[in-house]
């Protein structure tokens, strides 16, 4: 994978009316690389993905393709082209007609459109599958005659709308596979837009997540799971226990972090002070349990249940302020007991620590003065 830019955002920005869908988008995608964009619905990923295709106007910033803005650029002018969810196969066309479309457009000669729809057709596994109709194809096979139409124009990039979205659990995960190899075998830059985060952990070099019109953080899969930027991204990828508490920076790096129901370690960074308001992200595969309470950790809880999961047993267990966290362990090593009562710890490395968004709306609460104030002032 090269590391030469092929598509930049600079401070792109998408507003209709009052609604402010991006916000100040900086993103470089590399020549190359599966990019996948991930977020919930409404948080702007596949906005920001029709302004690279060109079908919506940015409010303002750059979009960059290939180092050459595009802002005055039709979507038939952008070296890019753009598979949708809904597949937007002509329904009179075959199978050959439909994935020969764009070339026929182009005034290909007809050779050369023979050759290469049966390249595109041989890439996605569907020879033999010329003369039907898109009525008569499962929804894997039209998915595949969306991305053959889409590759024969030899595009730079390949813009994917939720592409799997349609399709059922065993085959979306099937296609997953097929996609990456795919787009390794190609080269192309894909850049796939999805709300199911174990697509993007899958399929992704690179994970841009989105939340509210904002990149929250752009890393690899793994840094993306093990080291989360913020709150919203370690609840929103995969599974996290999330610790509110105040952060009592101790010798060697590790910091102690006093939460509602005890003391907890965590191995730190620079940049937290003492008292300061933190979170801590722990995944429920790196929590443990243990009879008597370790060095370091003074969290108990009680045993809700333990739910079998396939190759896992999850256990839920309640603290004493109320708040349930999650327990992951490998099916055949000990679990703990319903009803039973237990400590809960972790390795201090494991424990992602972030600094709380609340922190400067709760130094500004502290410093109110009430002194003055009364109901009937207020009303």
């Amino acid at each position: 994978m090269s590391s030469q830019a092929i598509v930049e955002l600079k401070g792109v920005n998408k507003s209709y009316g009052e609604n402010h869908v991006v916000k100040d988008l900086n993103l470089t995608i590399n020549e190359g690389e599966f990019l996948s964009v991930l977020g919930p619905s409404g948080c702007g990923k596949t906005t920001t993905l029709r302004m690279i295709a060109g079908f919506e106007q940015q409010t303002s910033g750059t979009i960059l393709v290939e180092g050459e803005p595009v802002e005055d650029k039709e979507p038939f002018e952008r070296n890019v082209n753009t598979v949708f969810q809904s597949y937007a196969l002509f329904p009179h066309m075959t199978v050959y007609e439909n994935v020969a479309f764009g070339l026929k457009m182009k005034r290909v000669a007809r050779n050369a459109i023979k050759e290469r729809v049966q390249e595109a057709l041989t890439l996605v596994q569907l020879e033999g599958f010329e003369k039907r109709l898109p009525l008569q194809l499962s929804g894997g096979q039209k998915q595949r005659v969306a991305i053959a139409r889409a590759i024969i124009n030899q595009p730079r990039v390949l813009l994917l709308d939720e592409p799997l979205g349609a399709l059922d659990l065993k085959l979306r995960k099937q296609m997953q596979l097929e996609l990456k190899r795919l787009q390794k075998r190609l080269g192309i830059t894909f850049v796939y837009v999805t709300h199911d985060q174990e697509e993007a952990l899958t399929m992704s070099d690179r994970i841009a997540v989105m939340h509210e019109g904002i990149l929250d953080q752009l890393d690899t899969p793994n840094r993306i799971y093990d080291f989360p930027a913020t709150r919203f991204v370690a609840d929103f990828i995969g599974e996290s226990n999330i610790f509110d508490g105040l952060a009592e920076p101790q010798e060697g790096g590790t910091i102690s972090v006093v939460t509602e129901t005890g003391r907890v370690l965590c191995r730190g960074t620079s940049g937290f002070t003492a008292g300061e308001q933190v979170q801590l992200s722990v995944r429920p595969e790196k929590l443990r349990f243990a009879p008597e309470p370790k060095e370091g950790f003074e969290l108990q809880g009680t045993v809700r249940e333990n739910i079998f999961v396939g190759t896992f047993i999850k256990s839920i267990l309640l603290l004493s302020n109320g708040q349930e966290v999650a327990l992951t362990s490998l099916s055949g090593q000990p679990i703990p007991e319903v009803d039973a009562c237990c400590y809960l710890f972790w390795e201090p490395e494991d424990a992602v620590i972030l600094h709380a968004h609340s922190q400067e709306v709760w130094s500004t609460i502290a410093n109110v003065d009430l002194s003055d104030f009364t109901p009937e002032a207020s009303a």
